[in-house]
């Protein structure tokens, strides 16, 4: 298996540090809003890794971090007048029923960055002992840059033109050099009762140190891959390059670094003012299907930019069907005909099966896989209406199609979903529980199973459930 490592801008043949075992990194979600179809496009990209990675074999351990500390979090927390805690635990439940909703597979562990708290302390003492930091007048702890020779490889970054990072701009102090970044910031009115204490006083933590401190604790000192959007290559991996090498001395942190292109919608940029932006929600309320949305993210290779349109959804819809036509057709063929291995398949059935894992194991090519995908299909309609595949040969073909969604992870159709009123009725019991209104939550209860849906609260929120006759 080969993949495109953004730190030497090179595909490399893929070589886990312990064999058959991977440990894998995600930057996931800041839980202040609902997660944007750009942001999912990222995530179905790491999905897509994940699979392919367990279809060759390997054991996967993939930690996706959740932040729910930062300026963002703050805001909007005391904007809504609930706790920090109140205020996120809504859209982390959103984001893992929108996770769902595309077919993405659970990883290992969701930490969250304010159950870290301690370990990014312990970590920030490190950079301080090593010279790597220094405290401001104020009592925020920053990065030293200079100190860190290997600082910008990861973004190619010519450091006689480094700019201070827009990120923590409105929270810059008394910094020793324009690129040095925020590890720790002393504590200020705009933070309300969001606060923990530390040996250099009360404060919260930065934004980078947040991801050091998670992927270290659960994967350790060095590991094999770090995922993200393009958009977070500078500042915020690079920053998490010197922050958990200068304090572990560990090199290198991660073997491989890679990254998704950018998604835009009709060619432009996603943004609210251009009436562009759209969560999933947004596309739910369109009729659209968590199916048809996870096939239009995965149609591009993910290192290249998305564009992403109303009539692509459109001719997804229409793809999956022939899909599902040409499904249909096989079982009907196969019956109750087993799988009698390799042999039993026919030419149109092992090369695309042998195109498409050729294609997946080339860096993820997904639209070459797609294309091998629709080979089988025609071929296989052909063959059909011609009236030459045995039972045998149909399910052959059946079980290429089981093959290849081990990686797609849309070809089969999906178990009932919500519809957007359900999820808002979900959020409005969420709610109503943080404010401890548990008549109201009671009555929502009832609205939903009246509506077909069970909700199950469990450690990571309440979900809903098809009601079973």
């Amino acid at each position: 298996m080969k993949v495109f490592n953004t730190y030497s801008r090179q595909v490399e043949d893929f070589q886990p540090i312990e064999a058959g075992q991977v440990r894998m990194y995600t930057c996931g979600p800041t839980v202040y809003n609902y997660a944007h179809i750009g942001n999912f496009r990222a995530y179905m990209f790491e999905d897509i890794l994940r699979r392919q990675l367990r279809a060759e074999g390997y054991a996967v351990k993939q930690v996706m971090n959740l932040t729910d500390v930062d300026d963002k979090t703050i805001r909007g927390s005391r904007a809504a007048g609930v706790s920090l805690q109140a205020f996120t635990a809504r859209f982390k439940q959103a984001f893992f029923e929108d996770l769902k909703r595309l077919n993405i597979e659970p990883a290992e562990l969701y930490p969250a960055a304010t159950d870290h708290i301690p370990e990014m302390i312990v970590l920030i003492e490190k950079l301080l002992a090593a010279g790597h930091a220094y405290r401001s007048e104020d009592g925020s702890i920053y990065y030293r840059v200079k100190t860190f020779e290997g600082y910008g490889r990861l973004a190619h970054l010519d450091m006689g033109g480094l700019k201070a990072e827009a990120r923590v701009s409105q929270d810059e102090y008394d910094k020793e050099n324009v690129g040095d970044f925020a590890l720790w910031k002393a504590w200020d009115d705009a933070d309300g009762e969001v606060v923990w204490d530390s040996p250099w006083g009360r404060g919260r933590p930065g934004w980078h140190i947040e991801c050091s401190a998670m992927s270290i604790k659960h994967l350790g000192e060095s590991f094999d891959i770090h995922t993200g959007g393009i958009d977070n290559i500078f500042p915020h991996h690079e920053n998490e390059i010197a922050q958990s090498e200068g304090a572990t001395g560990c090199h290198p942190f991660v073997r491989y670094w890679m990254h998704c292109g950018y998604l835009v919608v009709d060619g432009s940029k996603m943004s609210k003012s251009l009436g562009n932006f759209h969560t999933l929600r947004d596309l739910f309320e369109r009729g659209y299907t968590g199916r048809d949305v996870r096939y239009v993210l995965l149609s591009a290779h993910y290192r290249q930019a998305l564009n992403f349109t109303f009539a692509a959804l459109d001719g997804a819809r229409s793809a999956l069907a022939r899909v599902d036509e040409f499904r249909g057709r096989l079982a009907e063929t196969a019956g109750a005909a087993p799988v009698t291995g390799a042999g039993a398949a026919p030419a149109w059935v092992r090369a695309p099966l042998a195109a498409f894992r050729a294609a997946m194991n080339e860096d993820l090519n997904t639209p070459e896989a797609l294309a091998a995908l629709f080979a089988l299909v025609a071929d296989g309609n052909r063959a059909l209406s011609q009236g030459g595949v045995s039972a045998g040969e149909a399910a052959a073909a059946l079980q290429a199609l089981r093959d290849m969604d081990r990686v797609l992870g849309v070809l089969e159709a999906p178990e009932p979903v919500p519809d957007a009123e359900a999820l808002r009725l979900l959020d409005a019991r969420t709610q109503a529980r943080a404010a401890r209104n548990w008549a109201e939550a009671d009555r929502i209860r009832n609205a939903l199973a009246a509506s077909g849906w069970d909700v199950r609260d469990g450690p990571e929120g309440a979900k809903l459930k098809p009601r079973r006759a």
